[in-house]
């Protein structure tokens, strides 16, 4: 089935790149989160591609109304038709389609199709992650310090750690850890499942420790579709990194 999904995904992120430096209609569904028709769309095609190929399967979509039933079933849909939509509107290559399938709340597959970058990524649960045709890996690093973190800045408290490239993406820049190009991806804030069910499979199986930022672990297709924090890294420098940020969850949650 990873080898359906992952196509399908690939032509989902061929329609949305195909539609990007054209004419799309652009609004807010609440202040601070934009969307696109192309947005719509995308969700549209993958809805139906991906249910004729798992009928059975729930369907949970940023893009979506959630349906209540879903919850009652073993398999979903977790699906982000365009994750990053900030840098999709600007015309930057930070997005990417997310697509995971879940099972009994753990996601078994997982692609990710970034076009605007020439990458693909997909993981099968037990069977590695790759982007492209290399298989991943996370760094070996094991000092706290010094440790990449995709950011645009990074706050004085973490002045010790090196900000690199940031795409708006939050599953692509889990999929950097994945794939040795961060140390480390943490948020502080709560956030929906479609963001990140797909990248995190695609970084546990190249090696990272994936788990919510004040340790509790993941869990996927739940009532609300939400979880508080997310904390992705390398293993070696897991446990110096949820130390750090504990006290701040602990203010937001």
């Amino acid at each position: 089935m990873l080898e359906q999904v992952s196509k399908i995904t690939a032509e989902a992120g061929r329609i949305a790149l195909d539609r990007s430096g054209g004419a799309f209609r652009r609004w807010e569904k609440v202040p601070g989160h934009p969307v696109c028709d192309i947005d719509l769309e995308v969700d549209s095609f993958l809805r139906e591609r991906l249910s004729a190929l798992e009928p059975e399967a729930g369907w949970l979509s940023e893009e979506t109304l959630d349906a209540s039933d879903r919850i009652e079933r073993r398999r979903v849909w977790v699906v982000d038709p365009i994750d990053g939509t900030r840098d999709y509107l600007r015309g930057r290559p930070g997005w990417c389609v997310s697509v995971a399938l879940v099972e009994d709340r753990v996601p078994v597959l997982g692609v990710l199709d970034a076009p605007a970058r020439g990458e693909h990524w997909t993981a099968e649960r037990d069977q590695g992650a790759w982007r492209n045709s290399r298989r991943l890996a996370v760094s070996e690093r094991t000092r706290f310090a010094g440790s990449r973190v995709p950011a645009d800045a990074l706050p004085r408290a973490d002045r010790d750690l090196i900000a690199v490239a940031k795409p708006n993406s939050i599953a692509l820049r889990i999929a950097m850890v994945a794939a040795g190009e961060a140390d480390l991806v943490a948020t502080l804030r709560w956030g929906f499942e479609w963001d990140i069910a797909a990248a995190a499979l695609i970084a546990s199986e190249a090696g990272a420790t994936v788990a919510g930022v004040l340790g509790q672990p993941l869990a996927f297709n739940t009532a609300l579709g939400e979880a508080f924090g997310v904390l992705v890294s390398t293993p070696g420098i897991h446990a110096e990194a949820a130390e750090r940020l504990r006290e701040r969850a602990l203010a937001v949650v």
